[in-house]
């Protein structure tokens, strides 16, 4: 993300720190990243990056409304609220922390979900049968 708010000089209202603690915001980034790939490609017709510029431009508008309502900031950050249904458990109080170290979290959070990716991927393969792969 760092290319992304650089180039396009995104402030914390659209890209912020904790960008990658925040699933809504997650996916948001993805799809426009595989816009991307898809508009940038050699193959691509010569005006298909003119149309990532204006899907971008809607997608600032999103991530702009994603990060209002997850409560993320420049200097703090903190799990987006949920709201608990009539009937559901109430959802788990949210407390804010300090971004001290961006980068540092950012790596702790890829080798957890990397590692946790490497659970689910171990137990799916120990319920497989071992002649063909398919799940027992």
């Amino acid at each position: 993300m760092d290319w992304l708010r650089h180039t396009y000089g995104l402030p914390a209202s659209v890209i912020p720190p904790m960008w990658h603690r925040h699933p809504e915001l997650l996916w948001e980034l993805s799809a426009l990243h595989l816009s991307w790939l898809a508009a940038y490609d050699p193959e691509q017709n010569a005006a298909a990056p003119l149309g990532w510029h204006r899907d971008f431009a809607d997608t600032r508008t999103r991530l702009r409304e994603w990060v209002a309502t997850s409560g993320t900031r420049l200097e703090r950050d903190r799990p987006t609220r949920q709201t608990s249904w009539p009937g559901e458990k109430p959802a788990p109080t949210v407390e804010e922390t300090p971004v001290t170290n961006r980068d540092e979290d950012f790596v702790r959070f890829v080798i957890d979900e990397v590692n946790k990716r490497q659970k689910a991927e171990d137990a799916f393969y120990a319920g497989a049968d071992p002649e063909t792969g398919e799940p027992r």
